[in-house]
């Protein structure tokens, strides 16, 4: 049954890994983000569910653990912060060549170099734009409240496996560290190898007979077979963007400018929209859900009705090139953010907006 409870961000999403049915987790502590080892150490699951948690000796180790995990089918996941990432993205990069599922959680902080344990949104261009080598995508979910920490673990494995490919969620450590109510989902039972062998008819088993093939490897030594493989994640990634794309809009209707933001800034963002309306000036909200696929249609739409657009992050200006790319108009776009582990409040984000457009 459904369980409402107060807790971290972090918190939910180990609460929610448990009661999703998730085999695996591996991880390597790092701030914002070790709760989510933490609780899940203290939950100790795999007396419950069987799930296997294991601190990895390195973030390097913890994916090339849930690339061998994926590869047999089993739903594992693993979670760090911004630098942790960065070492992260080899097995990445791997993963998205293989067509795997698996869900990797960034819960950011500020950067760059090892930077500051406070929270940052700069990891988007890591995120959205393949922060490994090669062309491929990952799906990125932005959660903005604890309960979507808790929905996204769900989401995102579900996500993960129906196209065979990984997601990232993309947090930070505002959410991350928050204490809100969030309802936790009922408690799913892990599959069995019957059914992963049904559901996943191209997972390995290490052994000649069974299901899948002996051997899965991302190598091609072939260049046209090599292409082929890309054009086919090409393909993939298409259809993902014609059926993926998640976004919320508030008091767009009648909005005569527009603020973008994901994440915790979205709440931000959105009481800054609530005193501006006070104020009598028609300002509407567009928050991506996903940062990938990117939501175009809605920029290029409400693009048409504005006089302005406001992106707002906690970055330098990373997810406002993704805007203007996808502007229908020569509506003019600015960008105010807020850096080292500093996070605006709604009075700076309605200040920068009549700054920038000379709102009286």
């Amino acid at each position: 049954m459904e369980e409402v409870r107060l807790m971290k961000g972090n918190e939910a999403i180990a609460h929610a890994a448990i009661r999703y049915g998730v085999d695996g987790y591996f991880g390597y502590p790092i701030t914002p983000q070790s709760e989510i080892l933490e609780t899940l150490e203290e939950l100790m699951p795999w007396e419950t569910t069987g799930m296997v948690v294991l601190q990895a000796e390195s973030e390097v180790a913890a994916i090339n653990m849930v690339y061998g995990g994926a590869s047999t089918g089993k739903a594992v996941m693993t979670s760090s912060s911004s630098p942790g990432v960065s070492l992260k993205q080899e097995g990445i990069s791997y993963i998205a060549a293989g067509e795997l599922p698996a869900l990797i959680i960034n819960c950011m902080r500020g950067g760059p170099g090892l930077g500051t344990l406070q929270p940052s949104q700069a990891d988007y261009f890591q995120a959205t734009k393949g922060g490994g080598h090669g062309d491929y995508h990952l799906i990125v979910l932005a959660p903005a409240t604890v309960q979507e920490m808790a929905d996204f673990v769900g989401l995102g494995f579900d996500l993960a496996y129906k196209w065979r490919n990984p997601v990232l969620m993309l947090a930070d450590g505002v959410v991350g560290q928050m204490m809100e109510k969030v309802v936790l989902p009922e408690q799913r039972p892990r599959r069995t190898e019957r059914e992963i062998a049904e559901q996943c008819p191209w997972a390995v088993t290490g052994r000649p007979e069974g299901r899948g093939p002996n051997v899965l490897t991302t190598l091609e030594l072939d260049p046209l077979k090599m292409e082929q493989h890309n054009l086919h994640l090409q393909k993939k990634y298409d259809a993902i963007s014609a059926e993926e794309v998640r976004y919320e809009e508030i008091d767009t209707e009648d909005a005569e400018y527009l603020v973008m933001a994901f994440g915790s800034v979205a709440r931000i963002c959105q009481k800054a929209v609530e005193e501006a309306r006070e104020q009598g000036i028609k300002v509407g909200l567009l928050r991506p859900i996903t940062l990938w696929p990117f939501p175009a249609e809605a920029v290029a739409r409400l693009s048409n009705k504005v006089k302005g657009i406001l992106v707002v992050e906690l970055n330098a200006g990373q997810m406002i090139e993704d805007v203007r790319l996808n502007l229908d108009t020569r509506v003019p776009v600015h960008h105010f953010g807020r850096m080292g582990g500093i996070v605006m409040d709604p009075d700076e984000v309605l200040g920068a907006l009549k700054e920038k457009f000379n709102i009286q």
